[in-house]
């Protein structure tokens, strides 16, 4: 059924994952009971923690009795050794089955891997025990990569990925315009790429802290595309939530779109992204 009906829509936010950060654990955990179990829980490869804190966190995670999805980044890992004490420990103490792999942002490696590709072809995935592992789409472009880089990178990992008998998944970035997202996936669909796709929806937050985070992130923000999400550029003292990506988003989706589900970055807090969830289910009813 298409998602544009109800039904649909009840089913989209009912697939919602989230993303949460190793410190943001206590939120998470207060707030478990709220979340569906085998929710999937993508933890962010930040700077600012190290592996035991990653650890820590997916061990959280699972514990809650849902499913952590450690991000990898590429550039940032410094062996293969590293690499394999990494993923031998996250699936022998949490459970972890599925990973997102990501470049990074370091301009020169610090190890031997200079890209997602790079960790695929090692084997050392699927030998741990990794069954799912997610690559990273880009909606709005890439600031290193033309649109046919894009996509030849994206059906190169895929097909490494689905060679070692892993199942590819794609996760976009957060975007403020649902119709640059359908655009996407029309395009994505076209090229014979039918993986799952998790599009990034940022939480209710206030404008600013939006405003701030895209600015971190590379994502546009232009007054018309802010527009669109429903944000005037006049009021930027307020807050805004994705009803309007979202409606956008559901109403655009069809069967040919195969599976697509919402990705939550929760900007303003785990507490109100949840509230924002419930409501949106209600308001389907």
């Amino acid at each position: 059924m298409p998602a544009g009906t109800v039904q649909g829509a009840r089913a989209f936010i009912d697939a919602c994952s989230l993303e949460v950060s190793a410190k943001a654990m206590p939120a998470l955990r207060a707030e478990a009971g709220r979340i569906a179990p085998g929710t999937t829980i993508s933890i962010p490869y930040l700077a600012s923690e190290d592996d035991e804190a990653r650890l820590a966190a997916a061990r959280t995670v699972r514990e809650l009795g849902l499913q952590p999805m450690p991000h990898l980044s590429a550039r940032r890992i410094g062996s293969h050794a590293a690499l394999e004490h990494f993923i031998t420990r996250a699936v022998g103490e949490a459970g972890v089955e599925q990973c997102l792999l990501i470049a990074g942002d370091l301009a020169t490696p610090a190890g031997p891997f200079a890209d997602s590709t790079a960790i695929i072809e090692t084997g050392l995935l699927e030998r741990a025990g990794i069954k799912v592992v997610a690559v990273g789409g880009h909606p709005e472009g890439h600031p290193v990569m033309d649109a046919a880089g894009r996509w030849q990178a994206l059906e190169r990992k895929c097909q490494a990925i689905e060679a070692r008998g892993m199942v590819p998944r794609i996760i976009t970035q957060f975007a403020f315009d649902a119709d640059l997202v359908l655009a996407w996936l029309d395009a994505l669909r076209a090229r014979g790429i039918g993986h799952p796709v998790l599009v990034g929806v940022p939480g209710p937050a206030s404008v600013t802290r939006l405003l701030r985070y895209a600015a971190m992130c590379g994502v546009g923000a232009s007054a018309s595309m802010l527009a669109r999400y429903g944000i005037s550029i006049g009021r930027l003292l307020g807050t805004a939530g994705p009803d309007v990506f979202v409606d956008r988003l559901v109403a655009g989706l069809t069967d040919t779109h195969g599976q697509v589900s919402p990705h939550l970055f929760p900007f303003g807090g785990i507490a109100p992204s949840l509230d924002w969830v419930a409501q949106y289910r209600l308001r389907q009813r």
